[in-house]
């Protein structure tokens, strides 16, 4: 499943973020993470102290593959409302959702302060990052003066993350794509 190249730890690492994001903290067990790395029973003990270092490695990494894919996003050439255009509209496995937003109803992660950190700091620089390019839009006179950057970033993220919530009940990413069209045509510089 993994690349021959990848280091055992690698492997182990990239088992644990695909089996959080399917199963949940609960449901990846050390077996389960061992089986799909392709790694031998001692591997986990060897690279690391335990199934929470693993998962805390994991979600970590988790955190910064979508910080890094926000960032070039929202960093990105364009005006404010075309570079919130741009991670609105990123290509997503929609039915699948988000690998953090579904760490955040893990009550495992939600109730251990180290695993959840990574978790919240992700989800806080996204909405901080938001409320930047919304301020600067503002600026710009591309959004309605007195717009609260705050309060648009979080309507953003919860678009986002409740969109991903609609589209896995309905069974179809039209939820998701919904919600998305409806807040940026609230958004749209007139």
């Amino acid at each position: 499943m993994y690349s021959d190249g990848m280091s055992t730890s690698e492997r182990l690492i990239e088992s644990t973020r695909d089996l959080l994001w399917e199963r949940g903290y609960v449901g990846t067990s050390p077996k389960a993470i061992l089986e799909r790395a392709g790694a031998g029973q001692g591997s986990m003990y060897h690279h690391f102290k335990g199934k929470p270092d693993l998962a805390l490695a994991a979600i970590r990494r988790t955190a910064e593959e979508l910080l890094a894919t926000t960032g070039s996003l929202l960093d990105g050439p364009g005006t404010p409302y075309e570079r919130i255009r741009a991670y609105l509209l990123r290509e997503r496995d929609v039915l699948r959702g988000c690998p953090i937003g579904r760490l955040t109803m893990d009550p495992d992660v939600v109730a251990d302060d180290t695993l959840r950190a990574p978790v919240d700091e992700a989800l806080d620089r996204i909405r901080e990052r938001l409320a930047g390019i919304v301020e600067e839009g503002v600026e710009q006179g591309q959004f309605p003066p007195g717009l609260d950057g705050e309060e648009i970033a979080a309507t953003i993220l919860a678009t986002v993350q409740g969109g991903y919530v609609l589209a896995r009940a309905s069974g179809s990413p039209a939820a998701f794509d919904t919600g998305v069209r409806g807040l940026l045509s609230l958004l749209a510089p007139r």
